[in-house]
């Protein structure tokens, strides 16, 4: 903490600012205090205090309409905003405006005066342009679609209510998740994501509950599962329309009576998660299909939340697209700039890969493009490059094709590739498509289907099973009796 500073508090509760005042002086500081904007306006443009504390409603004015004014005669001046409204939407108006730091009230004081000393020793001031505060996740666009998702990210961030994410792939499911949890009370606590998907079918169990020492062969050690490691915070589970069936009734019964036991134990261990869902699949059509549990259904869905592809919020695109421009320059590339032409044809693009294929575009363009402006020509060849496997597969044998689509995959994920399971999911999602299109050409005969495929009868039953293949009897009969 620096002593000796002077700061300026605005604040129309009387009570509050006392206590500000009386905390900020046995700090060692100088503290003048006013319920009015307008005075706290004038102390700024007088070049006095060296920080500002400011609430966001007063009497004359608010408190957010005075950063830019403030940010304009005092740039080097920090800015702490804070607020009774506790909503994301706040937040972010707070941080665009060039506040250092935003804070909910009620607060702890203890926070706010390690706030108070990490402000007044900043080296640069806020950047006006920011888009998050510092510490949360990011989540960029002004449109009326992203407006909407802030403002429901407000009202439930400081609940512990189950949320259900539902949006395309790429398309930010888990900075919502992120952000629910950041703006949180369980902020403090760990945000674990898994990618259900991503896990192997036969160890997504241990992996979100654990086992014990001896559960199963390998198991030399107690594992910690992603429940126990989220104890206090938020679990993340993405693709969840993905999860067995036997996954889904222990994850039931987790969420029905506030506790789990490791596989190969039976001791009882107290869950204290707050459990945030995401999907890119239609559960109610997967539950049509017996492939995801009704009642877990209403268990996860308790506030559904859409997010809006991309193509659905085109206004977002030209500050996202300069954001992942400046994310680039900053990590030491040149500096560069889109002209008009350029953006145009961004935002004519519809973006299958929604965010995350955006965000790659601009990083080869940021490596690859020489000049200083990048132009619509260089967009265009960015954007036929990412599309050619698509059109050359049909062209190709099959191991091409599946090339030229692990490749576009890899592209498309950058670093949101799982961390585990790729090489179980690939083999899961080739697998799939491979029987069922030789059951329907069989007309479910399995015993036939089995004969085509090369594979033992038994094997196939399994695999049906185990990936959840619907067989549509036939002439033949399902086992060709």
């Amino acid at each position: 903490m620096v002593a000796g500073s002077t700061i300026l508090v605005a604040d129309d509760d009387r009570a509050m600012r006392a206590v500000l005042v009386q905390a900020l002086e046995r700090e060692g500081h100088s503290v003048r205090a006013t319920d009015k904007a307008e005075t706290l306006s004038d102390w700024v443009a007088a070049g006095d205090g060296d920080l500002v504390i400011t609430d966001v409603v007063m009497p004359d004015g608010n408190g957010l309409d005075l950063l830019p004014r403030m940010r304009q005669r005092r740039p080097e001046l920090p800015v702490i905003v804070m607020s009774a409204h506790a909503t994301l939407l706040t937040a972010v108006k707070a941080a665009r405006s060039g506040a250092y730091d935003y804070l909910a009230k009620p607060f702890d004081l203890d926070k706010l005066m390690t706030l108070v000393g990490r402000a007044l020793t900043a080296s640069q001031p806020a950047d006006p342009d920011a888009e998050d505060d510092g510490d949360a996740p990011l989540l960029v666009g002004n449109s009326p679609a992203m407006q909407e998702i802030y403002r429901a990210i407000g009202r439930l961030a400081m609940t512990d209510l189950t949320v259900t994410i539902v949006g395309e792939s790429g398309s930010g499911k888990e900075l919502v998740a992120r952000a629910l949890h950041e703006y949180g009370n369980r902020r403090d606590g760990p945000f674990v994501a898994v990618n259900v998907a991503a896990i192997p079918r036969d160890l997504i169990e241990s992996e979100l509950f654990g086992h014990a020492r001896g559960a199963f062969t390998g198991a030399h050690t107690r594992r910690q599962g992603r429940f126990e490691q989220a104890q206090g915070g938020t679990l993340f589970l993405d693709e969840i329309g993905d999860m067995p069936a036997d996954a889904q009734t222990r994850l039931l019964r987790v969420l029905q009576e506030g506790e789990f036991s490791a596989v190969g134990s039976q001791t009882p261990v107290h869950s204290d998660v707050r459990v945030i869902a995401a999907t890119h699949r239609d559960l109610r059509q997967l539950i049509d299909q017996g492939r995801f549990r009704e009642d877990l259904y209403y268990r996860l869905n308790v506030v559904p939340l859409r997010l809006p592809p991309l193509r659905e919020r085109r206004q977002d695109i030209p500050v996202l697209a300069r954001h992942f421009l400046k994310t680039a320059i900053d990590s030491g590339l040149p500096r560069k700039t889109f002209d008009e032409d350029a953006i145009d044809m961004l935002v004519a693009h519809a973006w299958p890969g929604n965010v995350r294929e955006l965000e790659n575009v601009i990083r080869r363009l940021a490596v690859l493009v020489a000049d200083d402006t990048i132009g619509a020509a260089d967009i265009q060849a960015q954007l036929e490059d990412a599309a050619a496997p698509a059109s050359t597969a049909a062209a190709n044998g099959l191991s091409e094709s599946v090339e030229q689509h692990l490749r576009t995959y890899f592209d498309a994920h950058g670093d949101g590739l799982p961390t585990a399971g790729l090489y179980d999911r690939i083999l899961r999602e080739v697998e799939r498509p491979l029987i069922t299109l030789t059951l329907a050409a069989t007309n479910g005969n399995q015993l036939r289907a089995a004969d085509v495929l090369g594979i033992n009868r038994n094997t196939l039953r399994k695999k049906i099973r185990d990936l959840d293949i619907t067989v549509a009897r036939g002439n033949g009969g399902q086992d060709g009796r």
